[in-house]
């Protein structure tokens, strides 16, 4: 509309007569029109571009399996000099597939350092939106985030922490229908979720599938995590909780409340325990239950086997 307005600007001044009352109150010049138009296309050209160059560098870096960018061995240095990882270490979290199941207080933490270490695709399962009772420890959320998926959000933020990472979401409950097919897309399982039910529900998923599970729970100062591996010797999470406990003994977050910095804690050794699995570096958690009490600065490390009642992963009483 504007390009047309000075047109016919410029059209009137060459076809007016030179004293008619249009020239005189638009300039008496269509060479002042002409250069004002020339300046508008020039800004429009530039402006175009530019928003060109910023797509360009806002489009996810293509992620190939065989080699890293100069740009990833330096975001990635301080991992490849330490002996435990070195390049190929690194390049087996650039190849692993986690699933992680909840986005919430413990899925937090436990995706941004997994998206930091460079684990090269995550997946996050979750049904739930944003609300402003979750920002007080779900930090991977923020404030204009409220109402939006939890899904959506925390994958934003996992791009912004490390566009080399390929991220799934999935923004739906985790349910038998589909729990079979989602777990076996992946090489280990972070399960941070706050109940009973799917709890189960992955154990029995992940024991099916010889998938090693990662479980974080918390309540108000106390967290717990478990390295859960029967595939490998080790019980399985119904080995440990045969079944689920009476409301009253464990009430959820929003009745009980939580700690601010709680999850931080557990959910970092959540993804500290995925880690070192995916890298065979130090000792794991497999056969242990550790408890951490944030009030007494208080931590427990229970030893755990398997069940010879349980009828998830004990050999004899399970057709897996």
């Amino acid at each position: 509309m504007i390009g047309g307005v000075l047109t016919l600007v410029m059209v009137g001044h060459l076809i007016l007569p030179e004293n008619h009352s249009v020239r005189l109150n638009t300039g008496g010049s269509w060479q002042l029109w002409a250069l004002l138009a020339a300046i508008t296309l020039i800004v429009r050209i530039y402006g175009q571009g530019l928003q060109r160059l910023r797509q360009a560098v806002k489009r996810e870096p293509e992620v190939t399996s065989d080699q890293m960018s100069e740009t990833e061995l330096e975001r990635y240095a301080r991992h490849i000099v330490m002996p435990e990882i070195g390049g190929v270490g690194q390049m087996r979290l650039r190849r692993a597939r986690v699933l992680v199941i909840g986005a919430g207080g413990l899925g937090s933490p436990a995706l941004q350092y997994l998206a930091a270490a460079g684990v090269g695709i995550i997946g996050i399962i979750d049904d739930d939106v944003v609300d402003a009772s979750n920002l007080q420890r779900q930090v991977i959320h923020r404030d204009a985030d409220i109402g939006l998926a939890k899904v959506t959000s925390a994958a934003q933020t996992l791009r912004d922490i490390n566009p080399y990472v390929a991220v799934n979401t999935y923004q739906q409950r985790l349910t038998d229908e589909i729990a079979t097919e989602l777990v076996s897309q992946y090489d280990i399982v972070l399960d941070g979720t706050d109940n009973f039910e799917t709890r189960y529900l992955v154990n029995k998923t992940c024991v099916a599938q010889s998938i090693p599970l990662v479980s974080g729970a918390l309540s108000q100062w106390e967290g717990q995590v478990a390295l859960f591996d029967p595939a490998q010797g080790g019980p399985c999470y119904q080995c440990i909780f045969p079944s689920a406990p009476t409301p009253e003994l464990a009430p959820s977050c929003a009745q009980a409340g939580v700690f601010a910095a709680l999850p931080g804690v557990i959910g970092s050794l959540m993804a500290t325990e995925a880690l070192k699995y995916i890298l065979g570096a130090g000792t794991t958690m497999r056969g242990k239950l550790a408890i951490f009490n944030l009030l007494d600065v208080h931590t427990r490390i229970l030893s755990t086997s398997q069940h010879a009642d349980c009828p998830i992963c004990y050999p004899s009483n399970n057709s897996f």
